[in-house]
């Protein structure tokens, strides 16, 4: 990385400036495509699988002293076996409340507290669930895959746009497309990875 650094502040004035814009429509495109990302992971975890998972209820909002946080910021939830969590809260003042909050969630859970521990069987998933889910999983990816296809186009088009303004030459702007379908490729394919690791988990029995 030094070396990189070195080499870069090594270039004329003129080259430096070059490949700093490139480079900065490069990295732009990776955060926004690492948002993606992460914003896929964020909708695929609410869908409840086929097994046990503190993902599952990490996002439920508890009311904590009039403020709505996390579950996973006021419990520690861990699994018991392939078809049960459990939910232990930090402060006892918070069981009934999280409790309640596990039963609103929509998830069609119904959790039983034993003193502090509070347990939260997950019922089987119907075949047409899971088909259901499945067809879910595949929609948001396939948003997910739009998504980074279009922070790709935008970022040629700025490439473009310099060499326009003949900021950038031809050659220039074609390596920055290379680059910019490279990072596509990886962020499709982490697409690619998260949906079938989420299919897996849905289908699992």
């Amino acid at each position: 990385m030094k070396k990189r650094k070195l080499k870069f502040f090594l270039l004329p004035g003129k080259t430096r400036l070059k490949v700093f814009m490139i480079n900065e429509i490069i990295s732009d495109a990776k955060v926004r495509m690492k948002k993606n990302l992460i914003a896929l992971k964020a909708k695929l975890v609410k869908l409840r699988s086929g097994r046990a998972h503190p993902h599952l209820l990490e996002h439920i909002k508890v009311n904590y002293y009039n403020v709505d946080v996390p579950l996973n910021q006021v419990a520690t939830i861990a699994i018991e076996n392939s078809r049960i969590l459990t939910v232990i809260p930090w402060e006892k003042s918070m069981v009934g409340l999280i409790e309640k909050a596990i039963q609103s969630a929509d998830l069609g859970l119904n959790p039983s507290t034993v003193g502090m521990v509070i347990r939260v069987p997950l019922p089987l998933l119907t075949e047409e669930r899971r088909r259901e889910l499945s067809r879910v999983v595949r929609n948001e990816t396939e948003k997910a895959r739009v998504a980074i296809r279009n922070i790709r186009r935008e970022a040629n088009h700025n490439l473009k746009k310099l060499l326009k303004e003949k900021k950038i030459s031809k050659d220039e702007e074609q390596r920055g497309q290379i680059n910019i379908q490279k990072l596509t490729d990886e962020q499709i394919l982490e697409v690619e990875k998260i949906s079938s690791q989420k299919e897996a988990d849905l289908m699992a029995v």
